[in-house]
């Protein structure tokens, strides 16, 4: 019987310790001349550890409040009192009207309208059971469930102290007033009518960074940005030319998170559609130019993959995307309101869900315009001193 050929592996059993030492410091030198990246892999961890550590919470505290307040007494006054000592809610104003209230809680402004009807006190002391009406933004179930469940609490102990010596009898089961609280935007709580709208922002963002900065850097490895520079085209032309063809992608990607969003999770669009083209063409353009400017600093596409990567994890984190934003420290909130996400989120999510206009999301529009300002100078300097 032929026996069966067997491989010579003595060529790969022949191992030089000195010359994979010569391949190790190699890559010393070469890790220590690609500063970015090994930069990058010092810093991951680093911000990973920081972001889940403390900047992420899932109990948010400190929620604005505003209060259409009809009866001033002594015990609305106990009740808003206790009500703004804990760390729950925070009363930021008090709305003359119901209108005014509404618009806070349109817009943002406020997470709660608290609302304590004309006769509340006399009412209370004649057993008729007054309503105390809170009117919540459901459209983060997360964010708006924890303090719903405490104001419960927080009124049994505001009036406690009330409930003594002639209004004695007040001290009963089911208590003498009642909470009733509207849940605005989402009533049921659906999960997806927080979250699918927002994705918008994160496909956004993921895509146009990466594409514009691994796209531009492909240009500088293979040569060929230098000879474009080399023609009467500006580097501002070449910036414009070179990011524009992106929004086309852009608003595909929109269609289609939007048709989804409509046709398979029945997410209504309640608002102006214009304000929503105008914010998301801005949005777009923001992320163009932040991809554009990590092209300049990057000297290889892996190079511009992996800083795009540290730019979206704060992004995601950060922006109110996957934890409530209010529920962050202030440090955390500062550099989420410099990121262009965190914006676009509350625009999106109060023009889908909240049937807003201009008017409702200008406190969002102008610092979006302001940062993609800002990311566009910054980009065409960094561009001129890199390659002229």
């Amino acid at each position: 019987m032929k026996r069966p050929h067997l491989p010579d592996l003595s060529g790969l059993l022949d191992v030089s310790w000195s010359r994979i030492f010569a391949v190790f410091l190699k890559e010393l030198v070469q890790m220590r001349r690609d500063r970015p990246t090994f930069a990058i892999m010092i810093m991951m961890p680093v911000m990973q550890l920081v972001l889940f550590g403390f900047a992420i919470n899932t109990d948010p505290r400190h929620l604005p409040a505003v209060v259409e307040l009809r009866e001033d007494t002594p015990m609305t006054r106990a009740f808003l009192a206790s009500l703004d000592a804990s760390s729950y809610v925070d009363i930021v104003a008090v709305a003359r009207t119901a209108e005014e209230g509404e618009a806070a809680l349109r817009s943002g402004n406020a997470a709660y309208l608290i609302s304590i009807p004309e006769g509340f006190e006399r009412r209370l002391v004649r057993g008729e059971r007054p309503q105390i009406l809170i009117a919540a933004d459901a459209s983060d179930p997360v964010a708006a469930g924890g303090a719903l469940g405490a104001i419960e609490r927080i009124a049994q102990s505001a009036f406690a102290p009330e409930f003594n010596g002639p209004l004695a009898y007040l001290q009963q089961a089911p208590p003498p007033y009642e909470i009733v609280v509207h849940r605005r935007y989402n009533p049921a709580g659906v999960s997806a009518f927080n979250i699918v709208p927002a994705l918008l922002g994160v496909i956004l963002t993921m895509t146009m960074v990466m594409i514009t900065s691994i796209a531009l850097t492909r240009e500088t490895e293979r040569g060929t940005m230098e000879n474009l520079l080399a023609t009467p085209v500006r580097p501002l032309e070449v910036m414009i030319g070179k990011t524009t063809p992106y929004i086309g992608v852009g608003a595909i990607q929109v269609a289609i998170v939007l048709t989804v969003a409509a046709l398979l999770f029945r997410i209504p669009f309640t608002g102006s559609f214009l304000a929503f083209l105008v914010a998301v063409t801005l949005f777009i353009f923001a992320n163009l130019m932040l991809g554009y400017l990590i092209s300049t600093a990057a000297r290889t596409q892996m190079q511009a993959m992996q800083m795009t990567f540290f730019i979206f994890l704060p992004s995601i984190l950060l922006s109110g995307f996957m934890f409530p934003f209010a529920a962050m420290p202030g440090w955390a909130q500062a550099i989420g309101e410099a990121l262009p996400i965190t914006h676009f989120l509350r625009i999106v999510r109060e023009i889908v869900l909240k049937d807003a206009g201009f008017g409702d999301i200008l406190g969002d529009l102008w610092p979006l315009t302001l940062i993609l300002l800002v990311l566009a100078s910054l980009a065409l300097l960094r561009f001129r001193r890199t390659l002229d």
